[in-house]
């Protein structure tokens, strides 16, 4: 599952200053989402960008239909598994 891959990644980053900053250069580029799949693809990892979007779709899916219908709004941020991973990698050092 990528949310295994991605806390895998993560771990790894803690420990290797170069990994963190070639993750993070991925923001930079043109199609950062697909950069950075192509990087972690690259470094062994199986994170795509359908399973990155499809993550955070399905947890909050999954919480709306947890309420039986109470909750019938989404709660904002908790739906993108990216950027989730890049502010965690972000501030830790």
């Amino acid at each position: 599952m990528v949310e295994q891959e991605l806390d895998r990644l993560l771990s790894a980053a803690k420990k290797d200053a170069r990994l963190k900053a070639l993750l993070i250069e991925t923001k930079q580029s043109e199609n950062p989402v697909e950069d950075f799949c192509a990087l972690c693809q690259s470094l062994g990892y199986n994170v795509t960008a359908g399973e990155l979007f499809t993550v955070g779709m399905t947890a909050n899916d999954a919480k709306l239909r947890s309420v039986n219908g109470g909750g019938v709004n989404g709660i904002d941020g908790w739906d993108d598994a990216y950027e989730q991973f890049f502010l965690t990698l972000e501030w830790t050092t």
